[in-house]
Formats: structure tokens, C-alpha cells, sequence
């Protein structure tokens, strides 16, 4: 019966030795002659091998534990590339599980990833709560926290509060005083507080006729194209979206209804997604290497496996990127630009 296959009915099938099995599946150097016997005599047998098998005897079984919250995301497809880009030439491979923005679910994913004998645990939080804090303490493993932060836990993230201040100094500078910030629920922590208040911040500091107002959407594009209404009955001179799917969303809205953007009203967004590039006009937004956190988070992981005490500098940097969708309502109907190009 296949459950009863080994790694030396594997062997004797291939004319090798159990080592040279057992370096195969571990992915360690054996001849490409071998390996496509050991691969064959494996697909032959219908052999798979037994990762908590494999952990008792190891202490590891080369698997880390990712929970994210979608995958119908660009910031969650880069997380992805910059994990494979460090896990997989370490000789990891990495175990998915999708939490659908549920936080309860996010919760039951970890335990079940724990159970599951992983060596370290990647989240990528909808928001961290008490429950998340025990679960990481009692875990006894190596875990990584994308997207949030805490006391306590190891968290890799974007400044949220420092790309929303960096916006609304940005457009009060081009002469904004009635804003609409189009975000997400206060439970998620990093976009739903801290990118707001750091846009608020930046907006109406030392300006008392500054004011925003905001309306809640969800992440996706569709719930913030139904909320364009609600958003312009406030009568803002700019809308700026939490995330770019979410200012896409508003600019689809405003095409349809024959708002001229930037002219009657501005649009901006957070994330620096490829696809605002190509939309008109040009979405000008703040570009987070998501890519980049991913690499930090893995390698991170990485060394706490290996014991490495390292000090490296786990900030992201923040790209202002300026386009067309924001009209200079200090410069007139023209919409020239300020220049206004920083990295932080």
C-alpha cells in the first residue's frame, strides 16, 4: 500500500542509497543522473514523505507557516515574491493559508499551522489582538508579523502614519482645504488608524479651514466605486483613497459621471500599484515596496532559526510618486506641478 512506502523501497527502486534519498528530498547536492532516478523510483512508488516524521528526527522540516489575509491583492502578490526570494534557495518551502480578512479565521489558521509542524510562522494580520499576543508567546516558535505592529510581537511593516502625513502635507501645500479620505474599518490598525491620522495630521496642521472628511469602504475596488456618492457630498477638492485599488475605484466612478479629474476634482491613493501608472490620468500615490517587506520578514525568520543575531534596519522606505490626478490649486487652472519628489 502506498502509506506503507519508504525511503529505502525509494532507494533499492532507484539504485541508490538511502542517503542519497534522503539528500534528494532534503534538497541537498546529489548528481542530475540520480536525481531523475530518485524522482522517477518516487513517482514509481507513489512515496511521500513525512514531514513530522521528518521533525522528530530533524528538529525542523524545512516548512514555514504563511497566513494571509486574500490573495486577490497586489501588495499580497509582492509579500509572496519577496518571500520565495529568500525562502526558496534556503531550501524552504512555504505552507498557504487564507484568512479572508476574518481575523477569527486568521487566528485558526496560525494554530492550524502549528500543528502542522512548521519551523516559523509569517501573518500577515488584519490586526493584532490580545488573543494574537498569547498564541505567538505559547507557540514556542520563530513567527513574523507583516502589516501590523505590537508590542512584544516581531513586526516588519510600512510607516502608515508617516505615508499619511507625507499626503496631506503634500496636497495642502498645493492649496487642498476640503479632503474625503476614503479608508477601511478601524480594525486594522496600520490602514484603518494610523494611514488616516497621519493623513488628518498632515492635512490640517496650522490651517484651521483645512477639514476631512471620511467614508468608510472596503479594500476592494467595487465598495469604493458604490461609495462615490456618499464621498462627494461632501463637495472635497480632493479624494484620497487608503489604498490605490480604492482610489481606482472613486476615479472609475468619477469618469462615469463626467468629473474631470484633476480639474474638478483631485484623486490619490497609497501603494504605488503598477496599474496606477496606466489608468488616466496617472494616479499620483505613495509607492510601498511590499516586495521588499516580504524579503525582510523571510530573511528575519530566517536568521531567528539559525540563531543569527542581527541588527539590520528593518524600515521601509516611502516613495512619493507625483502624477496627473492631483490638480496645484495654488498655481491656478494649470495644474502645474510643485516637484514634489521624496524618499524617506
Amino acid at each position: 500500500m502506498e502509506d506503507k512506502v519508504t525511503i529505502n523501497d525509494v532507494a533499492k527502486l532507484a539504485g541508490v542509497s538511502k542517503s542519497t534519498v534522503s539528500r534528494y528530498l532534503n534538497k541537498g547536492y546529489i548528481s542530475t543522473e540520480k536525481q531523475e532516478r530518485v524522482r522517477a523510483a518516487i513517482a514509481e512508488t507513489g512515496f511521500k514523505s513525512n514531514f513530522f516524521a521528518k521533525r522528530l528526527k530533524t528538529k525542523e522540516s524545512k516548512l514555514i507557516g504563511i497566513v494571509l489575509p486574500r490573495m486577490d491583492s497586489v501588495s499580497v502578490g509582492k509579500l509572496l515574491s519577496g518571500f520565495a526570494r529568500i525562502f526558496e534557495p534556503a531550501g524552504y518551502q512555504q505552507l498557504l493559508l487564507v484568512s479572508g480578512l476574518d481575523g477569527k479565521k486568521e487566528l485558526q489558521n496560525m494554530e492550524s499551522l502549528l500543528q502542522q509542524g512548521v519551523d516559523g510562522i509569517i501573518v500577515d494580520s488584519v490586526g493584532i489582538t490580545k488573543k494574537h499576543k498569547a498564541l505567538a508567546k505559547s507557540s514556542g516558535l520563530p513567527m513574523v508579523i507583516t502589516g501590523q505592529s505590537a508590542e512584544g510581537l516581531e513586526c516588519i511593516k510600512i510607516d502608515d502614519y508617516g505615508a499619511g502625513h507625507m499626503m496631506g502635507a503634500y496636497l495642502r501645500s498645493l492649496g487642498h482645504r476640503r479632503a474625503v479620505f476614503a479608508g477601511v474599518t478601524e480594525t486594522d490598525t496600520a490602514v484603518g488608524v494610523e494611514r488616516r491620522q497621519g493623513f488628518v495630521d498632515g492635512f490640517v496642521k496650522g490651517e484651521p479651514k483645512a477639514r476631512v472628511d471620511f467614508v468608510q469602504t472596503g479594500f476592494d475596488f467595487l465598495s469604493a466605486y458604490n461609495k462615490a456618492a456618499d464621498i462627494l457630498s461632501y463637495k472635497p477638492s480632493v479624494i484620497v483613497g487608503a489604498t490605490d485599488n480604492i482610489s481606482l475605484g472613486i476615479l472609475r466612478c468619477l469618469h462615469e459621471r463626467g468629473i474631470k479629474v484633476p480639474q474638478e476634482i483631485s484623486v490619490a491613493g497609497f501603494g504605488g500599484y503598477d496599474v496606477g501608472a496606466v489608468v488616466y490620468p496617472a494616479l499620483t500615490t505613495i509607492f510601498f515596496d511590499y516586495e521588499l517587506v516580504g524579503m525582510k520578514a523571510a530573511q528575519f525568520l530566517l536568521d531567528k532559526l539559525s540563531g543569527k543575531s542581527r541588527e539590520e534596519n528593518l524600515d521601509m522606505p516611502l516613495l512619493f510618486v507625483e502624477r496627473e490626478s492631483v490638480r496645484n490649486l495654488t498655481k491656478g487652472t494649470n495644474g502645474e506641478k510643485m516637484g514634489f519628489q521624496s524618499m524617506v
